[in-house]
């Protein structure tokens, strides 16, 4: 008799567990947010939660993907990897979620792309500009839907090129995996036109005083300072270097999360004339984008920026991937965004199936009177570079 109720216990089982299966498919897609909601990078954080948040309200009143509402779940990673990996790994294995994003800081796109890898799970960033996310260090769990460094680099030095033809340019960076790659794709790109290189520095992640660099750049006498700091580190390095004097005689170039809408108010004045290579701005004139910043600003109360515009976008990536997939399953959607195009407010991306980079066009724009206008544009193909990943 035990053994006769034992086996009707394991088929009660067997048949709950299949029909919690079934459930799981019924139920809703599950998605993974870890962003820095707190310290440096918390203002990027929060464009990316804001575009998120918006592209999902949109995509759940839509019906949703394939009938499924889409849920977020957010954790803060702080921009420290060593923070965003078991926040990261506690989605994967706790929240059971289905696809992750939101990573900002390089070096965690790097780290839980790795745990994506060991989970069998899809990552995309929207922030990341490190080339080796989709270069040397590429991983086919990961995708990457905004502009790396060398794609912002190739709209900022051909517009350096004409406007400041063989200018002296000094280089300061965060020290840290997205400060250095970012310098050497611009460092790179300016020198192939004719730009010359006088000097370079890294000053710590969240650094409180940058005059000690103050000294190497009056020595060096550039024409233009690349940099590539971003969020609160942006608002120290440029009003300091107003303080001292150091933006009378020199232009100030850099990455495209330098100056942005968050930190754009306290930076103030000492921003104007800032130059950047970027893949998105509010002037770009699509349909698409003009719906999108109205949404926007009514969702946030504020503009969008790059960061709200990809991560807005990375959610109809994934809709998009899933329902050409007809699937949640890792392997189907993996292949369905290989080669993958999607409507985004830049305009129509392709996922480039080789490194799964986003090809997109890209604009040189300039701070003036507290907006970015639009200086020049690069197509897409021009501007993204060469595949070099080779790890599939």
């Amino acid at each position: 008799m035990k053994t006769a109720f034992a086996y009707k216990l394991m088929a009660a089982a067997v048949i709950a567990g299949f029909g919690g299966g079934a459930s799981a498919q019924d139920g809703p897609i599950r998605i993974g947010v870890v962003t820095p909601l707190s310290g440096t990078y918390s203002a990027l954080g929060q464009q990316v939660k804001w575009g998120i948040e918006l592209a999902t309200k949109e995509i759940n009143a839509s019906g949703g993907i394939m009938g499924r509402k889409v849920e977020l779940l957010f954790e803060d990673e702080e921009a420290n990897p060593s923070v965003a990996t078991p926040k990261a790994e506690k989605l994967f294995q706790v929240s059971k979620v289905d696809f992750l994003t939101g990573t900002v800081n390089s070096a965690s796109t790097l780290a839980v792309g790795q745990l994506a890898e060991r989970n069998n799970r899809l990552i995309a960033t929207t922030v990341s500009f490190s080339d080796t996310i989709t270069g040397e260090k590429c991983s086919p769990n990961v995708f990457r839907v905004n502009a790396k460094a060398g794609q912002q680099s190739a709209a900022l030095a051909e517009w350096l090129s004409k406007a400041k033809p063989n200018a002296k340019v000094f280089y300061l960076g965060p020290d840290y995996e997205m400060g250095r790659s970012t310098v050497a794709a611009f460092k790179s790109a300016a020198e192939q036109k004719n730009a010359k290189t006088v000097g370079e520095v890294f000053a710590p992640l969240d650094n409180k005083d940058y005059s000690p660099f103050f000294g190497q750049v009056r020595a060096a006498r550039p024409d233009v300072m690349y940099t590539s700091v971003a969020g609160n580190d942006t608002v120290r390095l440029f009003n300091q270097m107003a303080q001292y004097g150091l933006l009378k005689n020199m232009t100030v170039v850099g990455a495209s999360g330098t100056l942005t809408s968050q930190n754009l108010a306290a930076v103030g004045k000492a921003g104007e004339g800032f130059v950047t290579g970027v893949g998105y701005s509010v002037e770009i004139d699509l349909p698409e984008n003009r719906k999108f910043v109205q949404a926007f600003q009514q969702h946030a109360k504020a503009a969008p920026d790059l960061y709200g515009a990809d991560s807005y976008g990375v959610m109809y990536f994934y809709k998009a991937a899933v329902e050409k997939a007809k699937s949640t399953d890792t392997d189907k959607v993996r292949a369905a965004m290989r080669g993958l195009e999607w409507m985004t407010p830049q305009g129509r991306k392709t996922m480039r199936a080789g490194d799964h980079q986003a090809v997109q066009d890209m604009y040189a724009t300039q701070m003036s009177n507290g907006k970015f206008k639009v200086l020049s544009k690069v197509a897409g193909a021009a501007a993204i570079g060469p595949d070099t990943c080779t790890r599939f």
